[in-house]
């Protein structure tokens, strides 16, 4: 279906024709419209075309506005101050540009198929480590940011770069072969479940005993280091091993993302350990390229503008004095392997915003290899830290970090009281998997909510809350609008452009349709909080709409239809901005 234009673009085309028709030595110059309190929309175009054209703003506007022909859009068009344009739009005009939005299955969102291929680094545990607080922001930025950029076109390729390698695997594996039914199951059987707790208490416990034995026992400590040589060897009883860590882990890593209500796939899974065998290639390119020198013995890559407390600069570490190799030897020959084989157009990683040095030093050197070009970009979506309601980064009372599904968990028994003081005819089974969709719902929104380069404070008393900016809030203003239409018996949404609007129905209407170069705007800027504002706007408009207007008992059958149309294009828009950001709008609460 072709794209549904807004009215916003209709009404800067009208702008757009006047000023050439008036002002021909204008060129194409931009009516620079917004929204606008005083009016549908402002123009502030024509002062600063005024300056270029050395005459009066006033006189201009006024020429502009004489030559833009009576129609069906522009209600009208009062020239204000020093030259500004306060433009109203017709009722007709709303209604019609809604229901032709009301008509496009994607509600007006541009769909680019030729946008190209955008690789997103995002959720990254590591494995054998339990997943804590600080791993929520970069799953659920990073699911958003796939849901959108999908829905706009992209052809995205999801990757998860967990902590699959590294010396803390010579350890553990020692221990297993020393002591062999560590990871066993207690629910081991034919077709037996384990769960992620069980998985995670296994690894928790090998992990804590290996660790006490690594640090107490000189003999062990000496054979796990062996064994690290044998693992980066490929030994093959070694990396079955290892193998083993790896997917006891999944099994916990995926009980959580579940709980998260996430989809994350084995086949986009690709952690440290998927470029091993690009690392020494990698060195050597550099080295050749002269985009990496020796020093002491390492490999490294300099900048000019990136010095320690001493003064001296501060290299990128590719390739260690002693052979082995670092983060940087790994996310360069990810990029490699992202650009080369996955034809990645863009590369998006969603990591913590204390690493952006390093990602700056790593893309750069990837630009001065050649691996990223004008073709080819990357971007660090970098999010802040979480924290407590003190304002201190988040901890447990006893000063330990927060373990992510105990958090999720008591999001989860929050809402699930909510939903309980509310329900009406619900059933046990009904208020529990409620209670899920709004706690996990209030978390992501929490996050989502707040532009990712700042800290946000968790807080699970007002994430839960019914009232405020809150997916909670957004969540009872769609059920209530699936209510409303389940009552409406014989009457069905209809359009009716001949009607006068309210003020409050032209203001939720005008609102509704932005919402197709909303999406656009979070796509392209990475800012899922620009799309997260936008629908607590929208439900706050709704809100004060169903306050002022009666739907069903409005003053006659066509009004009656009208607001119904209104009350089903602002659910629609609930319901596919909240799937854009993870977040489920259950029909009843």
């Amino acid at each position: 279906m072709a794209s549904v234009p807004s009215l916003a673009s209709t009404v800067q085309q009208r702008l757009a024709d006047g000023l050439s028709a008036a002002l021909p030595d204008a060129g194409s110059a931009d009516p620079l419209l917004r929204r606008s309190d005083r009016a549908d929309f402002q123009a502030n175009g024509i002062l600063a075309l005024a300056k270029r054209l050395k005459g009066n703003p006033r006189e201009l506007a006024t020429q502009v506005v004489a030559a833009i022909p009576e129609n069906d859009v522009l209600k009208e068009i009062e020239v204000s101050g020093p030259g500004f344009l306060n433009i109203t739009v017709t009722d007709e005009a709303i209604v019609r540009t809604l229901a032709a939005r009301a008509a496009d299955s994607r509600l007006g969102v541009p769909f680019n198929p030729s946008a190209g291929t955008t690789v997103i680094d995002y959720a990254q545990p590591n494995v054998a480590k339990e997943m804590h607080v600080g791993h929520l922001r970069s799953a659920v930025i990073g699911a958003a940011m796939v849901e959108i950029l999908e829905f706009t076109g992209e052809t995205v390729v999801r990757r998860h770069h967990i902590g699959d390698w590294g010396t803390q695997f010579g350890m553990l594996i020692q221990f297993l072969i020393e002591h062999p039914h560590e990871l066993d199951h207690a629910a081991d059987g034919e077709g037996a479940e384990v769960s992620g707790e069980e998985a995670m208490s296994n690894l928790n416990r090998l992990y804590k005993a290996s660790r006490a034995l690594f640090d107490s026992d000189e003999e062990f400590k000496a054979r796990a280091r062996a064994r690290v040589v044998d693992l980066q060897a490929g030994d093959e009883e070694t990396l079955a091993l290892w193998q083993r860590f790896v997917d006891e882990s999944k099994i916990y890593f995926y009980s959580v993302f579940d709980k998260l209500d996430m989809d994350i796939r084995d086949v986009d899974v690709v952690g440290e350990s998927g470029y091993n065998d690009m690392l020494q290639e990698t060195c050597a390119l550099l080295e050749e390229s002269g985009v990496a020198v020796r020093s002491e013995g390492a490999l490294c890559v300099f900048f000019d503008d990136v010095k320690g407390p001493d003064g001296n600069p501060t290299p990128l570490i590719v390739q260690k004095s002693d052979g082995g190799f670092g983060y940087a030897a790994t996310d360069l020959s990810a990029i490699r392997d992202r650009v080369g084989n996955l034809k990645a157009s863009t590369l998006l990683y969603v990591v913590d915003a204390r690493q952006s040095l390093h990602f700056k030093m790593v893309f750069e050197t990837a630009r001065r290899a050649g691996w990223l070009n004008d073709e080819v970009k990357a971007v660090q979506l970098a999010f802040g830290t979480v924290l407590g309601k003190d304002g201190k980064p988040f901890k447990t009372r006893e000063g330990e970090t927060v373990r992510l599904v105990d958090l999720l968990d008591e999001a989860i028994d929050r809402a699930s009281a909510v939903v309980r003081e509310k329900a009406q005819d619900l059933s046990e089974a009904e208020i529990a998997e409620r209670g899920a969709q709004v706690g996990i719902g209030a978390v992501k929104y929490a996050d989502l909510s707040t532009s990712a380069a700042r800290d946000y404070k968790f807080d699970l008393d007002q994430m839960v809350s019914l009232n405020g900016d809150t997916s909670v809030y957004l969540q009872y203003a769609y059920a209530r609008i699936q209510s409303i239409l389940r009552k409406a018996g014989d009457a069905k949404p209809a359009a009716h452009p001949e009607l006068t609007l309210a003020p409050s129905e032209r203001a939720l209407g005008l609102h509704l349709d932005s919402f197709g170069e909303l999406v656009q705007e979070t796509a392209a800027e990475y800012a899922p909080h620009k799309l997260a504002a936008y629908l607590y706007q929208v439900a706050s408009l709704y809100t004060t709409f169903y306050s002022e207007c009666p739907v069903l008992k409005a003053d006659t059958p066509e009004q009656v239809e009208n607001r119904l149309f209104l009350c089903d294009l602002t659910a629609r828009t609930l319901h596919q901005g909240m799937a854009l950001l993870g977040i489920r709008t259950p029909e009843r609460l």
